[in-house]
């Protein structure tokens, strides 16, 4: 045969052409039509950008979808609506960014009791600014498992944004913007991730992870972006916080991005076994990371700190407050005062206040007005290891209480930079009563054990 050049390319576009003709057959036999992975709420009377109420349409459609347990698609649109119900295996989906409930009033938008695997994604919830009943979120769910929200926002909540108690499952991939109260509650969480959201102006805080009583909780706070959080109610504390954990044990929260706080970027309460491990937080008011009163263990490692009244405080030995690990931490640009409504003697200015059975090694400490790190409060200091540390530019490099009924300190192998007052000295609660105890002749005290320290 005469095989020439113009014959070859024919025959090799015809082989192309139908090669692509297999392969979109292909596909069109694995693919299955659009139609069929769920019901789309048109079907139910759902109008999309209807001036109309549609609550009563958007609620037998939900029913009739999740008596099927079928998907209910809603398309692109504004549905103006009040309280809806979701029920077991509900599943609610949107064109995210494009598909809105617009909420015309009501203790919440959606609420479900009971609602295990409810899922809701790409949808957008529009609270208007509505003001909800106390302890509501726009979004509320009670004793669910497996309750899944992805890809959703929610944005003017006149209460709380998401609102959960006894839930497992997860909030993932979200924004949540504009909340009168705190973007995301969980009560007695039995199992729950909170993971890559953007959450941003709250007025009480961005997350609180909450136990109606102390006990084991596992809440994973994971990779979030948390910003502009107000103390709006007052108080010393318990509002303008990114992360709250309070009575809950052993939650972890990493790799958060945490800026512009009125308190502090991650406070536990309460809260033992707590890991706060390589979060990134700037400017906030009072301590950037916080455990406090009835805990046993906490693990504060690898997290970045700039700006704040005080870095890391691990404290209330006096209410059962021990056992932490606090390392490899950079904390700079302290602030000389904490925010008013704060106890009056609180300590400001500080990178690292320690109490009880803990360790705090391979931190850097730079521009802390006050102290580097301060070990005890009067009375209150018992085994406390302080080693491998390098200070910078802190008025006293270390502090550590030599009060009557003070317990061991170690402290070694640190590197203190630049400390006017002296490199290490004695306390009686926040005052200083010693010279610098690094110094040739200087007074020792048993409980104190000072190592090699370079001093510069």
């Amino acid at each position: 045969m005469d095989f020439n050049r113009r014959h070859l390319i024919g025959a090799s576009a015809a082989g192309v052409a139908a090669g692509a003709l297999v392969t979109q057959a292909q596909a069109q036999r694995a693919a299955p039509p659009a139609a069929t992975l769920g019901r789309d709420a048109t079907h139910d009377g759902v109008r999309p950008n209807s001036p109309d109420d549609q609550t009563g349409v958007l609620q037998r459609a939900l029913d009739n979808a999740a008596r099927t347990r079928t998907p209910l698609l809603l398309p692109p649109g504004n549905y103006r609506c009040g309280a809806l119900k979701v029920s077991r295996g509900t599943q609610l989906i949107g064109v995210r960014g494009a598909t809105r409930l617009i909420f015309s009033g009501g203790p919440s938008l959606l609420t479900g009791e009971g609602a295990d695997n409810f899922g809701l994604s790409g949808i957008t919830l529009d609270g208007g600014s509505i003001p909800l009943p106390k302890r509501r979120g726009l979004l509320h769910c009670l004793a669910g498992a497996d309750v899944r929200i992805t890809d959703c926002t929610i944005v003017n909540s006149g209460g709380s944004g998401i609102w959960f108690e006894n839930v497992s499952g997860e909030v993932r991939n979200s924004i949540i913007t504009q909340t009168a109260t705190t973007a995301i509650v969980s009560f007695d969480a039995r199992g729950l991730l909170v993971a890559q959201n953007t959450i941003a102006d709250a007025s009480d805080n961005g997350i609180e992870i909450l136990r109606n009583a102390i006990g084991d909780d596992g809440t994973l706070v994971i990779d979030n972006r948390i910003e502009d959080i107000k103390a709006g109610p007052g108080g010393s504390g318990q509002y303008g916080n990114a992360i709250n954990a309070f009575r809950a044990g052993n939650v972890i929260v990493r790799g958060n991005r945490i800026r512009n706080c009125d308190y502090s970027g991650v406070r536990g309460n309460s809260a033992s076994n707590i890991q706060i491990t390589g979060n990134s937080i700037s400017n906030v008011r009072e301590v950037a990371l916080y455990s406090e009163f009835a805990f046993e263990g906490a693990i504060i490692a690898n997290n970045t700190v700039d700006v704040a009244a005080t870095g890391v405080s691990v404290c209330n030995f006096n209410e059962g407050g021990r056992i932490a690990v606090v390392q490899g931490n950079i904390l700079r640009n302290m602030l000389p005062k904490r925010p008013i409504g704060t106890a009056p003697d609180d300590d400001a200015g500080v990178g690292i206040y320690i109490e009880a059975d803990a360790t705090v090694s391979g931190n850097v400490i730079e521009n802390a007005p006050s102290i580097g790190i301060v070990a005890g409060w009067g009375k209150y200091l018992r085994d406390v290891s302080i080693t491998g540390n390098v200070i910078r530019n802190a008025f006293i490099g270390i502090g550590v209480s030599v009060r009557d009924g003070a317990g061991t300190a170690l402290i070694d192998g640190n590197l203190i930079s630049g400390a006017p007052r002296g490199a290490i000295v004695g306390l009686d609660h926040a005052k200083p009563v010693t010279p610098d105890l690094t110094a040739s002749g200087a007074a020792r005290f048993a409980q104190v054990a000072l190592g090699t320290n370079t001093v510069r």
